[in-house]
């Protein structure tokens, strides 16, 4: 008898420290769903493309690359993903594509993404592209100088696509910041989705994270069935 009383005691001295113990898990569960449930990805949201140049049909699954002018991974990207892009989903229409920028490198970064910026604004879509392969084309991977995208040079770049008058037209809206506001916009979804390198590619405004273009175009499919 004394046996089993002993043991009915320690139970009823330890029941207390069991419901506690259980009581305190069930709320660290408990807030570690409601955390998670209010969790929302860094790395993926709705990205508006008006007002940003597009390639391809606008109804079409989004690419959306982030880049910088300076950046010889970019660069790489441009001569050996991006024709294929143009060529197998692009060109298909299965796909547009947007180059957005983030310019992080330093400051000729800034100004070659703003004077892009402004050649966009103030004569279009089309030469805006033109431009753009020029740049990825002129940058040096080896020229770590800040001053090698000078206004000069890039005044120079666009003189050999367009007329004297419209190079003038863009280099005095360039002096003037007036698409500031344009390249903040770019800046603004940087730090929204959390893009931390470039080229950083969304679809549909999700990140992309494979490797291949076989993985992109996957996932351009799979976008496009959802």
């Amino acid at each position: 008898m004394a046996k089993k009383k002993t043991s009915a005691s320690t139970k009823s001295k330890r029941s207390p420290k069991l419901l506690i113990v259980i009581i305190a898990a069930l709320a660290v569960v408990m807030a570690a769903i409601l955390f998670v449930g209010n969790l929302e990805p860094s790395a993926s949201g709705d990205i508006d493309l008006e007002g940003q140049p597009v390639k391809g049909e606008e109804n079409a699954v989004s690419i959306v690359e982030f880049g910088d002018y300076k950046c010889p991974a970019c660069k790489n990207f441009h001569e050996s993903m991006v024709p294929m892009i143009e060529q197998e989903l692009v060109e298909t229409g299965d796909a547009s594509f947007t180059y957005m920028n983030y310019p992080f490198l330093n400051v000729d970064s800034s100004r070659a993404a703003l004077y892009a910026e402004t050649v966009y604004g103030e004569l279009g879509n089309d030469t805006f592209w033109e431009f753009h392969d020029r740049l990825f084309t002129e940058q040096d991977p080896e020229a770590e100088s800040q001053d090698f995208f000078t206004e000069e040079r890039l005044n120079s770049i666009l003189e050999e696509i367009v007329s004297a008058d419209e190079a003038s037209q863009v280099s005095e809206a360039f002096q003037a910041e007036e698409y500031e506001d344009a390249l903040e916009t770019d800046t603004d979804y940087v730090s929204e989705l959390g893009v931390q390198s470039t080229p950083t590619l969304f679809v549909n405004g999700e990140q992309f994270e494979g490797g291949s273009f076989e993985e992109l175009r996957d996932m351009v499919e799979e976008a496009a069935n959802e």
